[in-house]
């Protein structure tokens, strides 16, 4: 079976929230943006709640908002798409809470983030699997696992990851690992211990790379940017064509450098990608939620000049 008859395969889009000039979240406009990313042929889920679609601004009652809204709108469309929304909570029986919230506002699955306390006091391979499964057992969902980076207190270990993609109800697994030096034996040993859970890139920078060695499919922010473009790449490198790829990615790279800045996605990249949107039409607002700032004129006019240049590939 090719890759693209497997569940949980190819590329899935996280997507941007709009929002309105008071900061509140623009039901109308994320209504057309999610309509415009579910007409993409080869875009396979849109991932709403993530790092994103600012979760972490987000109160519980607008996340849940946000997971109805593109349901109801992906209901609309007449492509089988996945709907994934972003649980991040600090406990298990928050985790839990914001997991069956997902389920009864029509996600098919949700993308499970480590506490982020663990950031700073780090846990046991005890605690991380334990809380994996807990919130699996009680949600009674499927569960995207959310791999950090490995520099981070958060990182599953791959003992870690193999215990908890034993749980049935774990199909996919966001690896953003960044150590690229693991990459290809951590891809290979999962799918040896869990055939059935796809793992998938989510990493913009090296998205290239990651594909070609062993990847599943991308679960990445800049699909919900430029799908068409993300869509092309991706397939490309999942069909093993070295040159399609190579020329989507020539595409693709100055828009990239405009977007990342040669680093990781993150807030600054966030941003920068909802006002290119919004700078081509193609999203209804620029705003992000306090605590981030607007971005200054000088970089909106940067990126306004850049897109300029690109226009013709989007």
């Amino acid at each position: 079976m090719t890759w693209n008859h497997k569940p949980w395969t190819g590329v899935f889009a996280a997507t941007l929230c709009p929002f309105r000039e008071d900061h509140s979240v623009d039901a109308s406009g994320l209504v057309e943006y999610i309509s415009e990313l579910a007409s993409v042929e080869g875009v396979q889920g849109l991932v709403c709640n993530g790092h994103t679609g600012e979760v972490m601004s987000l109160l519980p009652a607008e996340r849940a908002q946000v997971t109805s809204i593109i349901a109801e709108t992906v209901a609309k469309s007449p492509r089988d798409l996945k709907v994934v929304s972003g649980v991040m909570a600090e406990g298990t029986l928050e985790a839990t809470e914001h997991a069956l919230a997902a389920k009864e506002a029509g996600a098919d699955a949700i993308l499970l983030m480590p506490p982020h306390h663990w950031l700073r006091f780090g846990r046991t391979s005890e605690t991380a699997i334990a809380f994996c499964n807990d919130v699996a057992d009680a949600a009674g969902i499927d569960i995207v696992l959310h791999q950090y980076p490995a520099w981070t207190k958060a990182g599953y270990s791959l003992d870690e990851m193999k215990e908890i993609a034993k749980h049935p109800s774990v199909v996919m697994i966001k690896m953003g690992t960044r150590d690229m030096s693991r990459w290809l034996h951590d891809f290979e040993t999962l799918k040896q211990s869990s055939p059935d859970t796809t793992v998938v890139t989510c990493h913009d920078e090296f998205l290239l790379p990651t594909l070609f060695e062993a990847a599943d499919g991308a679960l990445i922010g800049f699909a919900g940017f430029a799908p068409h473009l993300m869509v092309e790449l991706v397939h490309a490198a999942l069909d093993g064509d070295y040159q399609r790829a190579k020329s989507a990615q020539r595409v693709v790279a100055p828009l990239a450098r405009l977007i990342y800045d040669f680093g990781e996605p993150g807030c600054g990249a966030h941003q920068r990608m909802k006002v290119a949107r919004w700078l081509l039409g193609r999203f209804p607002s620029p705003h992000f939620r306090r605590p981030v700032n607007p971005l200054p004129d000088a970089e909106v006019e940067r990126i306004r000049n850049a897109l300029d240049k690109i226009k013709p590939t989007l």
